[in-house]
């Protein structure tokens, strides 16, 4: 995570950069090493120079996966901004995947509850959102897409529940994704303070502010399954958390001082300015 969210918009990471901000985060000159060397090896970054004058450089496909996360955080600030509300359809995905290739079902399985999916019974899913594309493009890389069943309905029920609030508190974990958003303002508000205060901050000081929001932030809401606010209690924590968060990529990008930005620093800044945008019109 340190070293995706140091990567310049030319597709570099400064090492020199990258030892300041993982000493100032309690990381070791070793670990920075031991994790350039995999990274270098797994083909993900190639690697030019010696110690801290070394500059790695992002392939092609570690560009194109800088933030696999994306398209969801940018529905989520929609979400917030009242600009995608729910249809009230839930999408639904079946499969039985065979268990001589189990190996791709659970993959498959993973990746369904990673798209939000909840588990309703064996090798059926359910999710709010309409997770098609995603799940499809899935299927089709791990081999299991001749034993997908994809289908939508606007008729769910899981035993008594009918209403789809309810329901989503019982097939989600709504308890524990708020914890952790409550874990995200707690360290958003006082990196906000920070930011938006009068004390000069170094790159480096940035650099490391900008690592730990990217950080909490991708904890977060990985394994929330971003669910409409019709389906969340209210106020939901995630709807506050992200709002603190687009006020430090904000506040960021104000105290950037013409150098090369990050990469997830425009990412996220544009996301958080897109959505204000359309809640305007």
């Amino acid at each position: 995570m340190l070293v995706h969210a140091l990567i310049r918009e030319n597709g570099t990471v400064d090492a020199d950069e990258l030892y300041t901000v993982a000493n100032t985060l309690g990381m070791s000159d070793q670990q920075v090493r031991l994790c350039i060397k995999r990274l270098v090896s797994e083909g993900r970054f190639t690697h030019e120079g010696r110690g801290r004058k070394a500059k790695l450089h992002a392939t092609t496909d570690t560009k194109r996966s800088l933030a696999p996360n994306a398209d969801f955080l940018r529905h989520a600030f929609q979400q917030d901004a009242g600009v995608a509300p729910w249809d009230g359809v839930w999408h639904v995905a079946a499969f039985a995947v065979p268990e001589s290739a189990r190996t791709a079902r659970d993959a498959l399985r993973e990746t369904l509850v990673h798209l939000g999916g909840a588990p309703l019974q064996g090798g059926l899913y359910v999710c709010a959102n309409a997770w098609e594309p995603y799940v499809e493009e899935a299927a089709h890389r791990l081999g299991t897409h001749g034993s997908l069943t994809l289908l939508t309905t606007t008729d769910l029920r899981r035993g008594d529940p009918q209403e789809p609030a309810e329901l989503a508190h019982r097939l989600w974990p709504l308890p524990e994704i708020a914890d952790r958003y409550h874990r995200l303002s707690r360290l958003a508000q006082p990196r906000l303070a920070q930011l938006t205060g009068p004390a000069e901050l170094s790159p480096s000081a940035l650099l490391t502010i900008a690592v730990e929001l990217a950080a909490e932030l991708t904890r977060a809401i990985e394994p929330d399954p971003l669910l409409p606010p019709q389906l969340l209690p209210q106020p939901w924590p995630g709807t506050q958390a992200r709002k603190l968060i687009a006020q430090c990529w904000a506040a960021l990008h104000q105290r950037d001082q013409g150098e090369a930005q990050p990469t997830l620093f425009r990412l996220y800044t544009d996301m958080a300015r897109e959505a204000a945008d359309q809640a305007t019109h």
